[in-house]
């Protein structure tokens, strides 16, 4: 029998007509609208592009930050079928000590690990935009990196062109990632200066306060959406870097365009992580701090920033810590699965299908309302424990 609605009804609103009304938002504050099931969740398949010519089993990232990646990151996400982003908060010989002793990491068998062209795992690192990381990007190279990130929190910028053109010179063998960008007109920009993807988001991140200290910036959601509309008439992927607290923010940003997500604060606080733990009223801690913070800038990161030779730092990010969050070996997979369930609601089967569904308009979207929020999350209760595994 055949359903029809009320003249001029519809379930929500398509991607195209959302996100054209002046208002710029996060993902919390929009929800998608479910769809027909006809298959199970194992069906899903999450591997997706990464750049132009590399792609991963899983959509995660870990970024580039000196309390989430370094080695055993790297390592751990390459193993659960992403890539880490090596820091480059570290002289060049440093860095690139790292990224040997990820490659040289032996595969365990029964695994499905993101592998490089050299048949070993694959690792990614960050570089700056001045003078000095051209040597730095010569020794990541001769360290067998597999793709490089231009790492800088506004990226529509001469310096990053000027970077990027100097990589795809004389490095062609190694993709480029170029960013952060947020508009259309930044994500057209670095496209046509030769990059391979696009990072896109600016001040999103947990520790990030560059909108509040510099009032630029987007909400992540709308950011996501409009830099891939136009990435996608080029076949450049992006990367939707910051503001991923759960595994449905993971689900709104690939359905939103992105091919991959890039997370910090998430991935901050496992055994993997970079530092040790320590006790603090019985909460098993470690620190996580923005490459924008001042503790962050007094080791170097200040570059990120163009601020280098500022005679005054401006901090555009925060230290704080985060909670033990156990192994990245289990937190991945984990997510994962409740990602392949979100994308089964949508009744889409992998990245590229829900692509397809959102610019033809079958994903349908809605604005939540504050109360909406309240109630889409745990409420009503004194106290509760969220259990991952």
């Amino acid at each position: 029998m055949e359903v029809n609605g009320n003249a001029g009804e519809e379930d929500g609103y398509g991607a195209a007509r959302l996100f054209n009304q002046g208002f710029s938002y996060t993902y919390d504050d929009i929800i998608c609208l479910p769809r027909y099931i006809d298959f199970p969740a194992d069906a899903v398949d999450l591997s997706s592009q990464l750049t132009r010519n590399i792609r991963v089993a899983a959509p995660c990232l870990s970024s580039p930050m000196d309390t989430v990646t370094e080695s055993s990151m790297a390592v751990a996400m390459a193993r659960a079928g992403g890539i880490g982003f090596i820091h480059y908060n570290s002289s060049p010989a440093e860095q690139a000590s790292l990224v040997r002793a990820a490659k040289s990491a032996s595969l365990e068998v029964g695994s499905t690990p993101s592998l490089g062209k050299d048949g070993r795992v694959l690792v990614g690192a960050a570089i700056g935009t001045r003078e000095a990381d051209k040597e730095r990007l010569k020794l990541l190279v001769e360290a067998g990196v597999d793709v490089v990130i231009l790492d800088s929190s506004q990226g529509d910028s001469i310096y990053q062109r000027e970077m990027l053109g100097y990589a795809k010179k004389w490095f062609p063998e190694v993709d480029v990632i170029a960013g952060n960008v947020v508009t259309m007109q930044q994500a057209r920009n670095l496209i046509e200066a030769g990059a391979d993807a696009l990072r896109v988001g600016m001040g999103s991140g947990s520790i990030c306060t560059t909108q509040e200290v510099c009032a630029v910036g987007r909400g992540q959601a709308t950011a996501v959406y409009k830099t891939s509309s136009i990435a996608r008439k080029f076949g450049i992927p992006v990367i939707a870097d910051g503001g991923i607290s759960n595994s449905g923010h993971i689900v709104k940003a690939l359905t939103l365009g992105a091919s991959t997500v890039m997370m910090g604060s998430f991935l901050a606080g496992t055994e993997e992580a970079p530092g040790d733990y320590f006790d603090r009223d019985g909460q098993r801690l470690k620190v996580y701090r923005g490459m924008g913070s001042l503790e962050a800038m007094a080791k170097g990161s200040d570059a990120r920033y163009l601020g280098e030779k500022a005679k005054m730092k401006i901090a555009q990010g925060v230290s704080g810590t985060v909670a033990d969050k156990g192994s990245v070996l289990r937190l991945i997979p984990y997510t994962m699965q409740a990602v392949k369930q979100g994308f089964q609601d949508l009744g889409v089967k992998s990245v590229k299908e829900a692509h397809k569904a959102l610019y033809d308009g079958h994903i349908r979207l809605e604005v939540r309302s504050g109360a909406a929020q309240v109630e889409g999350g745990v409420h009503g209760l004194v106290s509760y424990e969220k259990k991952r595994f």
